[in-house]
């Protein structure tokens, strides 16, 4: 008989009104949930950590159904949820970016009551559409790309289904891969190159550069759920795939192929 790990104790079902109380009721008495202000941020972030560890571990072991349970316990965790918010609308560059709503949380009130709203809506959340914007490319300033902005909720469910996801492929993925890793960047990448060409007697001195172009426009739908198997929120990264865009002047679009370059869970998925 196989057994589910325990969920975490508490839930986010209070509202935080007041930033300047010192705590809430969550679930009754016996648990309460600190202000905004007052939360411990070591503690959250390393139940996270050890959690994506777990995870990590249990994939390197090809032990798929622990994997599963870990990764549902990683989306009903309240410290993801948490960690999850603060990364979106208080660490994020791109914290005062609103999507099609129009809704950022700049203050610690506002930060909590999405955190409650996210926390609610774990299992009921409909993606909604993206906002696209053009910014000048890095390599050819004359030249845009289209970027996606997810409203505010989208942004903070992605935060956590990244979570959940992330260990297990980071087990999986080739280790001279450098491409959307975290942790990883092409100064690894140029390392690892000069380490095998490097020396007289190296038998690779060759280096092959390519761009396909819009690669990311282009990525297979179902090829990409296919890759994700069970997956417990296979069907929220599915929703958030075909949510369509919203452009000014333009209207909306559907979007039957490609992910939109923008959102948090973006890198994982490419």
């Amino acid at each position: 008989m196989r057994f589910d790990p325990p969920e975490p104790k508490g839930k986010l079902d209070a509202m935080l009104t007041d930033t300047r109380v010192d705590a809430v009721t969550v679930n009754g008495p016996e648990d309460v949930l600190p202000a905004w202000d007052a939360i411990d941020w070591r503690t959250r972030e390393e139940e996270v950590r050890r959690l994506r560890q777990r995870i990590f571990k249990a994939a390197q072991e090809q032990d798929w159904p622990r994997v599963r349970n870990l990764q549902k316990l990683m989306l009903r965790s309240r410290s993801n949820t948490l960690v999850s918010v603060r990364r979106v609308t208080q660490r994020n560059a791109g914290r005062r970016t609103a999507g099609i709503d129009g809704e950022v949380a700049l203050t610690s009130k506002a930060r909590g009551e999405v955190a409650v709203r996210v926390h609610w809506s774990v299992s009921s959340w409909k993606p909604v559409a993206v906002r696209r914007v053009y910014i000048p490319k890095a390599s050819n300033p004359a030249k845009s790309r289209p970027l996606g902005i997810p409203v505010i909720m989208d942004r903070c469910h992605q935060a956590r289904v990244r979570n959940a996801l992330e260990p297990e492929w980071e087990a999986r993925f080739e280790p001279r891969s450098y491409g959307f890793r975290p942790g990883r960047g092409c100064h690894d990448a140029i390392e690892a190159i000069y380490a095998v060409c490097k020396g007289p007697r190296s038998k690779r001195v060759w280096i092959l550069d390519a761009d396909l172009a819009a690669a990311f426009d282009k990525i297979d739908h179902s090829r990409l759920l296919q890759a994700l198997g069970s997956f417990p929120a296979r069907g929220m990264i599915e929703g958030w795939l075909k949510a369509g865009v919203f452009e000014a002047g333009k209207g909306f679009a559907p979007t039957g192929e490609g992910t939109p370059q923008g959102g948090v869970v973006t890198p994982p998925t490419q």
